[in-house]
């Protein structure tokens, strides 16, 4: 019987990204050089902070005037108002804000800190990156270049950093994906006893978000992209990752 298993490797050597860059491309010639070419079945996770910063959807706080709502708002959570005004600008509503922590809706639908923004890993003084505005077509975008280079069938997706109710500590997520469904559903299926599955709703896309995160650098590393290989995803040519988000009638949290 063949063994369950799957590799994870991170993409090195990947320039410093800036708006206009070909990621496909930059992606593709990367792995190419590390030995590691793109192969069939491959899922490519990319952080959103360079899909970002390649479309140019970085913000430069120093170009922000605050509204006098932001300057409200920023003395109550004790945050720079430049910055409480990009997080009210990238947002639908405010869910919570205690102790310095301001969580809201983001405009596609996440309930995160701050709507997403990112400081880190975004080079000038000042500057933020903020969430693609659409990262299904972004991956999509990224996926079918990366398709046309390799003639390889993959699969792609963008990932952010996530914090979790009731929970230390963060994870990555899927804010994009193409190529595959990003639930894998198991309802109707039996356990090992013989029990029907009723509610098994798997969040691959998360789940795979998070297993690139071991090896792609938040760091001095600077490895924004992972390659996972041997995984059988559900294949798909109309997955999206908001699939993944619980509407409001059905959160207990909001």
């Amino acid at each position: 019987m063949p063994l369950n298993k799957i590799e994870i490797f991170g993409v090195a050597s990947l320039p410093i990204v800036k708006e206009g860059d070909d990621l496909a491309t930059l992606i593709c010639q990367a792995a190419e050089r590390q030995g590691s070419p793109v192969q069939n079945g491959d899922i490519i996770v990319i952080t959103h902070v360079v899909v970002s910063r390649s479309e140019g959807n970085v913000v430069n706080l120093e170009s922000v005037s605050p509204s006098e709502f932001a300057e409200s708002i920023a003395k109550r959570v004790n945050k720079d108002p430049k910055l409480v005004e990009v997080i009210l600008r990238e947002s639908k509503s405010i869910v919570r804000m205690r102790g310095g922590k301001l969580i809201t809706e983001t405009k596609q639908g996440l309930v995160c800190a701050n709507s997403g923004i990112d400081r880190s890993n975004v080079p000038g003084k000042d500057n933020m990156a903020l969430l693609p505005e659409n990262a299904d077509q972004s991956a999509q975008r990224i996926r079918q270049k990366i398709m046309e280079l390799s003639g390889k069938d993959v699969a792609v997706i963008i990932s952010d950093t996530h914090g979790r109710p009731l929970r230390h500590g963060e994870i990555n997520i899927a804010l994009g994906v193409a190529g595959f469904e990003p639930l894998r559903d198991r309802r109707g299926e039996r356990d090992l006893f013989g029990y029907l599955l009723k509610v098994k709703r798997t969040a691959i896309a998360d789940e795979l978000s998070s297993a690139a995160e071991l090896v792609i650098g938040q760091a001095d590393e600077g490895i924004p992209v992972a390659i996972i290989r041997g995984y059988h995803y559900p294949k798909s040519e109309d997955g999206k990752a908001t699939e993944l988000i619980r509407s409001r009638e059905k959160d207990l949290f909001i």
